[in-house]
C-alpha cells in the first residue's frame, strides 16, 4: 500500500521533458520517437552462476539468469534480466512500477550468498523506436548497431555521447536506453536534438 501511495508522488528524471520528446516524434519512412518509461522495477542482483544462490533467484523467477555477455533472459514486456558480469546483473520489469517484487527477490537470498538491491532510483528508462532509431544511434554510440551482430533481445553496456548506459534491443526498431538518473535530462536533450534531421526530412 506504502508503494502504491509513494507512485502518486513519483517523478521521473526526465519528465519535465515529456512535452518536448512528444514533440520531436517523426512519422514516416524515417521515423523515429522517444519516450521515458514510467519507473519500472530495476534490481541488482549477485549470484555466482550454478550456485544455490543463483538456484534460488530462478526458482522465483522462473527462467534462467543470463550466462553470457549481451544476454538477456525472460519477456522484455514482463520481467527480464540483463548480463551486467558474470556474477552481476540486473532484473528489470517495466510493468511493475510499484516494486513490489524488490523484496521477494530480497528474501530469495536469505542466509544465502549474494543480494539483491532495488535500483530503481537509479537509472531511468528511455525507449526509442522508429525506423532511424539504430540510424539515430549511430550518431552517439560506437558500438556495432547492426542486426547481425546486435539482434533483438540483446543488452550491453556502452556509451552514448560519452554518457554510460546500458543499450538493450527490445525488437529490431526499439530500444531501451538506461543511463544514470542523473544524466537523464542530458541525455533526452541529445536524442531530441539528433532527431531534428529526421523532421526536417518530412518537410522535402
Amino acid at each position: 500500500m506504502a508503494n502504491a501511495q509513494l507512485k502518486e508522488f513519483r517523478v521521473t528524471p526526465a519528465a519535465h521533458l515529456a512535452k518536448e520528446m512528444e514533440s520531436a516524434r517523426v512519422c514516416g519512412s524515417r521515423s523515429v520517437a522517444l519516450t521515458e518509461l514510467d519507473s519500472p522495477l530495476q534490481v541488482g542482483l549477485r549470484a555466482k552462476p550454478g550456485s544455490e544462490s543463483a538456484r534460488a533467484l530462478e526458482s522465483l523467477l522462473g527462467f534462467a539468469l543470463p550466462s553470457r555477455v549481451g544476454e538477456v533472459t525472460g519477456r522484455s514486456d514482463a520481467s527480464h534480466v540483463l548480463w551486467l558480469s558474470p556474477d552481476e546483473f540486473l532484473y528489470v520489469d517495466p510493468s511493475d512500477t510499484t516494486q513490489a517484487a524488490a523484496a521477494d527477490l530480497e528474501a530469495s537470498l536469505e542466509g544465502l550468498p549474494g543480494h539483491a538491491v532495488d535500483l530503481s532510483a537509479n537509472r531511468t528508462v528511455f525507449e526509442l523506436s522508429g525506423r532511424a532509431s539504430e540510424e539515430l544511434l549511430e550518431k552517439g554510440c560506437n558500438a556495432d548497431l547492426h542486426p547481425r551482430e546486435f539482434p533483438a533481445g540483446r543488452a550491453i553496456a556502452t556509451q552514448l555521447a560519452h554518457v554510460p548506459i546500458l543499450l538493450h534491443r527490445v525488437e529490431q526498431n526499439v530500444w531501451r536506453l538506461y543511463p544514470r538518473a542523473s544524466y537523464a535530462d542530458f541525455v533526452a536533450r541529445w536524442i531530441i536534438d539528433a532527431m531534428t534531421e529526421y523532421r526536417q526530412s518530412e518537410v522535402f
